[in-house]
């Protein structure tokens, strides 16, 4: 199936059928952002928590002893923090304040226990430095592990799923997506952890200190608490539509680098810059609207705790002096008391707007792993295959149709009873208008896409295809493709990439079959000569030898050629024919073709209109029955009614 990529939608074409499926970059379904994100609330929450659970077991899995080393050092900190906290009313009152009062006072003790003070923190230091160091451990091998896991996937995904995502959106999902979740790997949940440590410890101190001014600190840090949760409502949604438009932009500029002929040839270059700045737009205005709310909740927290220092301050001086009572009880603290649950109160606090302040990569981490589990999640091709080719009798190559409908989609069917009885070393070639069928016929003979049952049987050497295990399958099959594609390695390699196992020599040997040796030698490594950016320093011609050279290496029964010649000039046609000729000798091959001077001499010429078989049987019989194949491929339109 061809895919055309245009102006930042996704045009999803093949020649069989005339269907054509846009989607936004922005991938906006059933409303706008805002709508969507109001619409569907309560239900984000619940899949958030889910995926955001998900993520922690994913990393417990592997890293639970870390982890739990972590969890043990965080305690640690929290508890040595705590304890240089305490330390400030025991200094006060049992050192300052008495030291002030004496003539000739000691500071032996006092020294004493600022050292003790001084190994505890000492401990903190350490403990703090050896989980942030883990934490980067397992942030970096979770990302790791969920690149590898990701790219598996998608090795396994069918190529349908390729055909209706587009290669930008997926790249965002390794890129993006997964580094935000080792961002908050690495950071959000390491102080998510020691906020909780540090408010459960520092709750119990503050009970054992003063009940009153722990209730003041209570109803400060429920306000904080409100005041994150309400805002972290309103900017989920945005954060949500900024991954969307994000994944947008990386498609549409993947689109437009890939394109650049296309677009300097038709002068697009405006339209493609109004475009960029529309969905680039899109990004900026759903990245301001999400971080602009939560910006708002760390000054708002801060302020609030602010609010609760001063009413400690207050109701701390109250009690110092007596002036503060509930039910005849009279209350009354220390001036070092105070001074300590001010610092409590901080450190009760400050845990919520640390929350607070991690709010943007946990909600960003949220939706990118949402994103990054939806291609983990995503249904692998299906291989219900039990039977292997070639096992107890020789791969013969014989491929036949029988009453094969099929359609991409259910409302909408592309091939209608198709029949096609071919022999073993036959050439098939199939012809007929733009969208007539050929290729999805290629697709089937493949397993690119499946005969549904019921739909008729295509069957391989008399088995049926969708009995046949996958690999098995394509392993028998060799196919070039009318658009090539190199990778980045040497010509050698290249070429071998059609049989791994292939030695130097049996790849050279296919180069000289198709007629590419001559212009492989003129480079200037030769063989050797290292490609990159798909062969761009090559002509289209010349990707076009290496790609029939990498199908002529692997030795299949069955070879297919979806316009294999048609980026080849005349003169190179005519030498690459020979060697594709020796190709094609004994095996079953299939050829679609636009020029029908390359198909005269196939066995069987199937021409086909709008996904229907219309003719069929060679070309000197199709020529005496004067139909579509001759007009074709005289041009002579008069005898058609």
């Amino acid at each position: 199936m061809r895919i055309l990529a245009i102006r930042g939608s996704e045009i999803h074409k093949n020649v069989n059928q005339k269907i054509i499926i846009m989607r936004q970059p922005n991938f906006n379904r059933g409303g706008g952002p805002g709508q969507r994100a109001q619409a569907g609330f309560q239900k984000m929450n619940k899949e958030q928590r889910s995926t955001l659970l998900r993520l922690l077991r994913l990393v417990l899995e592997h890293y639970k002893w870390m982890v739990l080393t972590v969890l043990v050092c965080i305690a640690i900190s929290s508890v040595t923090s705590l304890a240089s906290t305490l330390f400030t009313r025991t200094l006060i009152d049992d050192y300052v304040v008495p030291l002030t009062q004496v003539d000739n006072p000691q500071y032996a003790s006092l020294l004493q226990a600022l050292f003790k003070l001084g190994l505890v923190l000492l401990l903190g230091v350490i403990c703090s430095y050896t989980y942030n160091r883990l934490m980067i451990y397992v942030s970096q091998g979770t990302q790791l592990r969920l690149r590898k896991q990701l790219f598996e996937r998608m090795e396994r995904l069918p190529l349908s799923y390729f055909d209706t995502h587009s290669h930008g959106e997926m790249m965002s999902t390794y890129t993006n997506d997964v580094d935000s979740l080792r961002q908050v790997i690495s950071t959000s949940m390491a102080q998510v952890f020691n906020s909780l440590i540090t408010i459960v410890v520092t709750f119990t101190s503050m009970l054992v200190l003063s009940v009153p001014l722990t209730l003041v600190s209570i109803f400060i840090a429920v306000l904080m608490s409100i005041a994150t949760t309400q805002l972290g409502k309103w900017s989920r949604g945005y954060f949500r539509t900024q991954q969307e438009s994000l994944a947008g932009v990386n498609g549409f500029i993947e689109e437009m680098m890939t394109g650049q002929k296309v677009v300097k040839t038709f002068c697009h270059e405006e339209q493609a810059i109004s475009d960029f700045e529309r969905i680039n737009e899109q990004l900026r205005s759903s990245a301001c609207n999400a971080n602009r709310i939560a910006s708002i909740v760390m000054p708002v927290n801060g302020n609030l705790g602010q609010l609760g220092y001063v009413l400690i301050a207050v109701v701390g001086a109250s009690l110092a002096l007596g002036h503060f009572s509930i039910a005849n009880v009279q209350f009354s603290i220390t001036l070092g008391t105070i001074v300590a649950f001010l610092q409590l109160n901080k450190s009760f606090t400050q845990p919520i707007s640390h929350v607070s302040q991690q709010i943007n990569s946990v909600l960003n981490a949220s939706v990118g792993a949402e994103r990054v589990f939806r291609l983990m999640d995503a249904e692998p091709e299906k291989d219900d295959g039990n039977k292997t080719l070639g096992d107890g009798s020789p791969v013969l190559g014989d491929v036949d149709f029988r009453h094969v409908n099929f359609g991409y989609v259910p409302e909408k069917q592309v091939l209608f009873d198709i029949n096609i009885n071919t022999m073993p070393g036959q050439k098939i070639a199939f012809v007929g208008g733009t969208g007539a069928g050929k290729t999805t016929i290629i697709n089937l003979i493949n397993r690119f896409y499946n005969v549904e049952e019921g739909k008729g049987d295509l069957f391989y050497d008399g088995i049926n295809v969708n009995d046949i295990r996958l690999e098995s399958l394509r392993r028998s099959m060799s196919i070039v493709l009318q658009e090539t594609h190199l990778f980045t390695a040497s010509v050698l390699d290249n070429i071998r990439y059609g049989r791994l196992d292939a030695t130097d020599e049996e790849c050279r040997e296919a180069a000289r079959l198709v007629g590419a040796d001559d212009f492989i030698r003129r480079l200037a490594q030769g063989y050797d000569t290292m490609l990159s950016g798909d062969g761009g320093n090559l002509s289209a011609g010349e990707r076009q030898l290496l790609a029939i050279a990498r199908a002529a290496v692997a030795n299949p029964r069955v070879l297919i050629l979806d316009e294999a010649t048609s980026s080849i000039d005349t003169h190179t046609e005519q030498l690459v024919q020979r060697g594709m000729d020796s190709i094609m000798r004994g095996r079953t091959t299939f050829v679609i073709a636009h020029r029908l001077s390359t198909v005269r001499n196939a066995d069987l010429i199937v021409v086909l209109d709008h996904g229907r078989i219309i003719e069929q049987g060679s070309h000197d019989e199709l020529i005496r029955l004067r139909g579509k194949y001759y007009q074709l491929y005289t041009g002579d339109t008069s005898l058609l009614s």
